[in-house]
Order: C-alpha cells, then structure tokens, then sequence
C-alpha cells in the first residue's frame, strides 16, 4: 500500500474527477459562512498492511489513503470522520466514514465566501448543490469509481452518498456490530490465514456460549483494555454477544454502542482460555468488578477481528 500510495497520478487543475449534479441535501453552516454538505462513504478492506485506520507518520494507513485520494479527486483538502478507529491488522465490511465539503468548493471557510454564499443560494433556488466553484455537484456513482481506481486494492468504497444535515459517521452512530473468526481445527489455511485467528486447541463450546451471555448488558470493562489508556470511562453496554458455528470456523458476534480499545480481542482471548478449561467462566464475573488489565486473557491477534456493521437511527 505504501508504494501503491507514492505511485497515485497527480490531477489536473481542471474539472475534478467524478462530478456531476445531483439533489440538495446541504444546510448554511454559520461557522463556515458556506452551504455545507455531508457526505457519507461505506468502505471495506483489508487492515493487514495497514497501521491501522488512523494515520501515522511514514506509514500506509486506511485514513491516510482515503483522504488522499478524495482529496486529489475532489481538488481540496478532505478530513474524514469514521464510525470505528479499527487498529493495526483489523478488517471492516461495514465501516462508515464521513466529511463535509463547502458548497463552493472549499472544504471550510477560505478566501471566496462571498461567491460561495452567492452559490449557496443559486442552489437552493434551483435544488442543487454545487461543488467544482459552480460548474457541477457530485456524482457520488462518478466519484465512487474514481476512488476505487485509485485507492490500493485493499481499500474498497461500496458506496458514497450524501447524508443528510447534522449527520456525523461517528457521533450519529448507535450501535457498532463486529465478529472475531477462529479457525478451530487441527491444521491452518494457507487462504484465510490473513482473515481467522487459527486456533488448534480444542474448545469446549458449551463454556463459550456461558462466557458469552455472561457478557450481555453492562459492566466496567477496565480489564479488557490496556492500562495505559485515554479512556476515562470503562462501563460499556453490550446488546449482542453470541458464538455461532459457520463451517469450520467459531465466530464471536458482539454490539454496543462503543468499544474501549483491543476490549473485543481481550474478551475473545479470556473466553478462548474459559474454553480450552485454563480458567473458569465466573472469572469474567470477577473482572467486571474492575479488575486490572494483567487479570484478563492475552489479547487475541488482530486479523480475526472485523468491523461488521454500524448502525444510525434510520438504517435500521
């Protein structure tokens, strides 16, 4: 992905990729003194060979090369907001990300506001958006492809509309769905090695259903995140948290409406000890008392962990 990044053909300074006219869903945002729009990607990928999605310096990131991306399509600068920051090595299907973008061109206030609010209100009367200083809005169909063209294989936008005002991937979102896939067999797979912890131990299924449901509603997760933390709340409440046989894999199903950090992969390690007989299900009991982190499980690897759905109040 790195060198996939460094290898992007610039665009030219003409009409941007990926635009067309499409409805107006946008609002007059006072603070940038432009009508302001809200759009809204789907993405998958691969975290493999990723550091993650946010960004660091000097390496490949799921955040980085979105922006990038958007940002030479679009011919500005393009900050996302995403539902779930996954770390170094996980995968989504549903992630969900988000930006604004000034009617007029300029993704925030700059040196044209009076011609963007001109625009704004050229739009409004005539049920368009504008975007490229007023000569086209986004064709999100357009500009999903463009993306895609550019972006490292890895990295796939399934779909990019425009949201409606006020809508925020991450702070609109209500509940984050993810699964944890264990190949639980005696030999691994040389094709999904990137995607399944392989876990030859043998498990003892009926303890994983125990821990599992012991795990429903609320409780103080402090054990299940690392000491050193930015968290300064450890209570999360959990709707969903279930085992289900899929072929040859056991894959753990958990929702809340937020996680702390590595807490599903501390979960899955704790209860993958519950299952092999190395501890006892009432110990997730105790830990939610507020034991410490070196009372909990290892931390399972990150390539089983995926980010599966996120929900927002009217997608059900």
């Amino acid at each position: 992905p790195a060198s996939t990044h460094a290898s992007l053909p610039c665009m030219s300074h003409g009409s941007p990729v990926g635009l067309g006219r499409t409805r107006l869903v946008g609002r007059f945002d006072m603070d940038w003194g432009v009508l302001v729009r809200t759009i809204r990607l789907d993405i998958e990928y691969d975290g493999t060979d990723f550091c993650g999605w946010a960004r660091q310096p000097r390496l490949p990131s799921i955040e980085g090369a979105l922006e990038e991306v958007l940002g030479r399509i679009l011919q500005q600068k393009i900050t996302l907001s995403v539902a779930g920051r996954t770390d170094s090595g996980v995968h989504a299907r549903g992630q969900v990300a988000s930006f604004r973008i000034a009617a007029g061109g300029v993704n925030g206030p700059g040196d044209s506001k009076d011609a963007a609010i001109d625009l704004g209100k050229a739009a409004i009367d005539s049920g368009y958006a504008a975007i490229s200083r007023g000569k086209a809005g986004i064709d999100t169909v357009k500009l999903r492809r463009s993306a895609n063209q550019l972006l490292p294989p890895a990295i796939v936008v399934s779909a990019i509309n425009e949201a409606e005002p006020g809508f925020d991937a991450r702070y609109s979102a209500v509940a984050r769905s993810y699964s944890y896939s264990v190949l639980s067999r005696a030999w691994p797979s040389p094709f999904r090695g990137r995607f399944v912890y392989y876990y030859p131990g043998k498990l003892d299924r009926k303890l994983l259903d125990r821990s599992a449901e012991s795990i429903l509603g609320s409780h103080n997760f402090k054990a299940f995140t690392p000491t050193v933390t930015e968290h300064t709340s450890f209570e999360r409440t959990i709707t969903r948290s279930k085992w289900a046989a899929e072929g040859d894999l056991l894959v753990y199903h958990i929702t809340a409406f937020g996680f702390l950090r590595n807490m599903v992969r501390v979960l899955v390690g704790t209860m993958l000890e519950i299952g092999r007989g190395y501890r006892p299900p009432a110990d997730l009991t105790a830990l939610f008392a507020g034991a410490g982190r070196p009372e909990a499980g290892e931390t399972a690897p990150p390539q089983g962990l995926c980010l599966e759905k996120v929900v927002y109040e009217r997608s059900g």
